[in-house]
């Protein structure tokens, strides 16, 4: 793998050598926009020299307010060639989040690209310049396809320094208001070139991304490609997802553990448990399945599969071994990068997140908390001094929340986040993580949160899969009533579940339950539901299907 400095010296390079390859698919209704590496030059190059027109301040600060598609690239891209610092926002936010990140980062002016429903986060935008995209349907401020017809490339700038700034990314907020996170060019250089080492990926590889591109995880995933002179391939639609990825079958995969939850559910939707059991135990016909089934969900050729952002059941894990995907699981964070821990082949045990990265070292404080030091640690939180010298030891070690434990042989098992454990009227301490794990392995089962603070013991709030919402409400309940017994009996008495409570909506970013990233925001949960709970532990019935 060839080294690079920064992202456009990465891009640079694969346009000179092979400008004809292909870097970017934009997948439409019937049809693809096909963007190769010296198409996308003249567009970056015009876009950076748009940008500089605007006079602004030097080192501005530029928003970027996209879901997952070619021009979050190009634009992206662009920003760096002018100068600028990128500020990615998370397509699914509201006027008030879009503004507040906006505001906060003192942002010079916004590209708006793909996005689902703009007229709800218009109102978010203060009085800064406006660059739209008009393919995706949106038309504010100057178009960027005129911008690109009458503009000259830029073909006079500066190479960006590994110290620079490159990009201000805001967390998903599970805790409380988004902090911006500073990371430099360098620190994407030596995140790639460590993933790289890690993934073991061909020249010219391809991804499928789909999952945010304001979230860290896709970001460091899309300059590995990048860094390696691959293709990156988008989706047109919800609706058209599992088409277009099976279309690709990308070389490199990463999902947060609720997608790998919807994957089982398609495929036991086509091949009940007990067909598939029956097909996997037969010599031969094993093997068939196993290919049918990665073709079919669009694996067939990943080198390598991962999960992340959230722990993921060692039971789910196993199924996926049994049709022959082999997931790993890895662990990391906006604030380092992405380089923490990760299971590899050859060196993976289920139910862990792996030995260290190389370049890594760690520690543990006394309340077992992970602390991790890497060559690509942010540069800390964008206008909070104050709270950034808060998650750093003395020797700069970064705090990361994260409770865990290590094995003899250096795997790192995460046991819970600190801001999670909760208190139980008995005075106990509970940390919620690894019982979820354990109840989640019921495919009844979509979400769930267990909560418990000021009660005798914990309750489990669940939303229900798609298999659970065929079955009858009896055969619902005792399902779950069959989880809890049998999860109760690997737990201490004070952890024992006493309730699960059927929520009767998922919960998501609309409703503010969930991250961008798909992680359950507890806090939101407790402050909406919270008044509730006594009233569903008083319940005669051990599962309880919210009023």
């Amino acid at each position: 793998m060839i080294e690079f400095n920064s992202t456009i010296e990465a891009f640079l390079h694969w346009e000179k050598e092979t400008p004809k390859n292909t870097f970017l698919i934009q997948n439409f209704e019937g049809h693809q926009h096909v963007f190769s590496y010296y198409e996308a030059g003249r567009e970056v190059r015009k876009m950076a020299s748009y940008l500089l027109q605007l006079k602004l301040p030097e080192k501005s600060h530029v928003a970027l307010l996209s879901k997952n598609c070619s021009h979050w690239i190009l634009a992206e891209l662009a920003i760096s060639m002018a100068g600028y610092i990128s500020i990615p926002i998370y397509p699914t936010l509201g006027a008030r989040g879009v503004n507040q990140i906006l505001t906060h980062s003192e942002a010079k002016a916004i590209i708006i690209g793909k996005l689902d429903n703009f007229k709800s986060q218009k109102n978010g935008i203060p009085n800064i310049p406006m660059i739209s995209v008009k393919i995706f349907g949106e038309q504010v401020g100057r178009s960027w396809e005129e911008i690109i017809e009458k503009e000259a490339e830029l073909l006079d700038f500066s190479m960006p320094k590994v110290n620079q700034l490159q990009t201000i990314i805001y967390t998903s907020g599970t805790t409380g208001k988004p902090k911006g996170v500073m990371h430099t060019f360098g620190n994407f250089s030596i995140s790639a070139k460590t993933l790289g080492g890690l993934s073991k990926l061909p020249l010219y590889p391809k991804f499928f991304s789909y999952l945010p591109l304001a979230h860290v995880a896709e970001r460091c995933a899309y300059n590995l490609i990048l860094f390696q002179g691959g293709q990156l391939i988008f989706a047109h639609s919800l609706d058209s997802f599992s088409k277009n990825l099976m279309a690709v079958q990308p070389d490199l995969f990463f999902a947060v553990p609720r997608i790998w939850g919807k994957f089982q559910e398609k495929i036991l939707e086509t091949i009940p448990y007990k067909k598939l059991t029956l097909l996997l135990s037969i010599p031969i016909l094993n093997t068939i399945v196993k290919k049918k089934i990665k073709k079919k969900i669009g694996l067939s050729k990943a080198r390598f599969i991962a999960s992340g952002a959230a722990p993921i059941s060692s039971d789910l894990v196993k199924w996926y071994s049994k049709i022959g995907i082999t997931i790993q699981q890895i662990y990391g964070m906006t604030e380092d990068c992405c380089i923490s821990h990760s299971n590899t082949q050859g060196q993976s045990k289920n139910g862990t997140v792996g030995k260290s990265l190389e370049g890594v070292t760690t520690k543990r404080s006394e309340g077992g908390e992970i602390l991790i030091h890497n060559s690509c640690l942010f540069k800390g939180y964008y206008k909070a001094p104050d709270i950034t010298a808060t998650v750093f030891d003395e020797d700069r070690y970064f705090k990361t929340g994260d409770i865990g434990d290590y094995d003899d042989e250096g795997y790192l098992t995460i046991t819970g986040r600190i801001k999670d454990q909760f208190k139980t009227d008995k005075g106990k301490y509970i940390s919620p993580s690894p019982i979820e794990l354990k109840i989640s392995k019921n495919t009844d089962i979509e979400q769930i949160c267990l909560v418990g603070f000021g009660l005798p013991q914990p309750m489990a709030l669940v939303t229900i899969s798609i298999l659970g919402k065929a079955k009858t409400k009896v055969e619902l309940s005792e399902s779950l009533q069959q989880s809890i017994e049998e999860v109760n009996a690997s737990l201490k008495k004070y952890e024992q579940i006493e309730k699960i409570v059927v929520m009767m909506d998922e919960w998501n970013t609309t409703n503010g339950f969930t991250t961008p990233s798909l992680k359950i925001k507890r806090h939101s949960l407790e402050k909406v539901f919270q008044s509730s709970y006594y009233k569903w532990y008083a319940s005669e019935q051990r599962v309880v299907f919210e009023a």
